[in-house]
């Protein structure tokens, strides 16, 4: 799924694919509401931490799965 995030006087927003679920997306958004950071792993491995305090917005995608092989 993909999950965009705004960091205020930042122009660009963080853009990561997450193995997540909607619900554990918002959960540790809400958990960094509360707390000092937003800790999320994308796909890869890769970490993103953002504090708290300096979040715009979190969008968080559609759960859709990966499609195999051609539409028409």
């Amino acid at each position: 799924m993909e999950v965009r995030i705004g960091v205020q006087n930042v122009s660009r927003e963080i853009v990561i694919e997450s193995d997540m679920t909607a619900d554990a997306v918002a959960e540790a958004v809400s958990a960094a509401v509360a707390g000092a950071t937003l800790d999320l792993t994308d796909d890869k491995g890769r970490r993103v931490v953002v504090p708290s305090g300096s979040l715009g917005y979190v969008e968080i995608g559609e759960e859709t799965k990966r499609r195999v092989g051609f539409n028409a």
